[in-house]
């Protein structure tokens, strides 16, 4: 066993989940997404951010596919009430025959004060509480929660006092809705590895991540309850897959790479908060994350780009010939990683098949 394995883990079957873009074609993705369910592709992750809402989109998929696990990456806790989430999620779920897996985040305070005008206070108590929340509700429980983010109903002395405890008219197709969470740093993951169903980390590197959550995951898991199971991770990166890229010529591949990852290391929040950057200096990349982000806030957002570190690219992306690729997927398994989540390069379909032939 590596040493930053999760503990309370064992080897499973790996499954394969893809993101589509929100800002893409929803119509053309939707029947390349049929094309992937044919192929193998186990879970599809719809993306919301500030474009169309993502349950619109995933109540068409679900009526357009049968097999395929749809995945909201990520619902934000702030635009919708706890228990909103949970109808929600109780009905795509309904549509989907089960297939629905409610993907939770705290975006970030850009997003929900500057395009939902909401306070953006107490991130991690309020995905727990809404975990909570959703859960109850999928029991048909009376919803009466006083937690630290959300009270239900409103607490005397507020709104007006008309108020009363409510459970939720329909039978939920199932009262287990996965949970995963989207969470970056600390108390956040400790509290994933805890309470959610599964994890949603960024540029995890399976032989290096326990540097910089290790600590933080295994504290949560401590003190998991039993019954939820293995805390469930979805990870992974760019592929490319062939002798191709065999070397340095996988070069060409990871430096598509570059630009997104300098946003967020260089780009995204202020430059002494920004979680993205943290993670990369707890990587070890020290100098490297300080000069992406001096450069990129100084607006030199390609030569930010280029001082991302290779050996990151390389460890956080399943890019070279198929003897190597395997070997990828070998040490995400090992990390305890559940589901392989993949951006192909060229062909989805095909890549998708070239990654079940080596899944066997």
């Amino acid at each position: 066993m590596r040493p930053g394995a999760p503990l309370l883990r064992s080897v499973v079957a790996v499954k394969l989940s893809m993101m589509i873009n929100y800002s893409g074609d929803f119509h053309a993705d939707v029947e390349r997404v049929r094309e992937l369910e044919a192929a193998g592709l186990d879970i599809v992750w719809v993306p919301e951010a500030y474009s169309f809402d993502s349950v619109s989109q995933m109540g068409y998929l679900a009526a357009k596919t049968s097999t395929i696990q749809i995945g909201s990456g990520i619902l934000n806790t702030y635009s919708r009430t706890a228990t909103c989430m949970a109808q929600t999620a109780a009905g795509l779920d309904y549509v989907s025959g089960g297939r629905f897996v409610l993907g939770l985040g705290a975006s970030g305070p850009q997003v929900i004060e500057g395009f939902h005008g909401v306070p953006y206070e107490k991130p991690m108590a309020r995905i727990r509480d809404y975990i909570n929340v959703c859960r109850m509700t999928w029991r048909r429980e009376k919803v009466v929660y006083d937690g630290k983010a959300v009270q239900i109903p409103l607490p005397e002395g507020e709104g007006t006092g008309l108020g009363k405890p409510l459970k939720l008219i329909n039978h939920p197709v199932r009262e287990d809705i996965p949970i995963f969470w989207a969470s970056l740093m600390g108390l956040s993951v400790t509290a994933t590895a805890q309470y959610a169903d599964g994890w949603l980390p960024i540029f995890f590197d399976p032989e290096k991540f326990h540097t910089v959550w290790g600590d933080e995951l295994k504290k949560g898991q401590a003190q998991r309850d039993e019954s939820l199971g293995q805390l469930q991770i979805s990870a992974g990166g760019m592929v490319a897959i062939g002798d191709e890229f065999a070397g340095d010529a996988a070069d060409r591949v990871l430096d598509m790479a570059r630009p997104n990852v300098a946003l967020y290391v260089g780009g995204m929040g202020a430059r002494d908060k920004n979680f993205y950057n943290t993670i990369t200096q707890k990587y070890g990349y020290v100098d490297e994350a300080i000069e992406i982000q001096d450069l990129y806030l100084s607006g030199k957002k390609e030569e930010a780009a280029s001082k991302v570190p290779r050996e990151m690219l390389a460890n956080t992306n399943l890019v070279g010939t198929a003897s190597h690729v395997k070997e990828r997927i070998a040490a995400y398994q090992e990390a305890g990683v559940t589901h392989l989540a993949v951006t192909p390069i060229g062909d989805p379909t095909k890549t998708i098949e070239q990654l079940r032939d080596l899944m066997g």
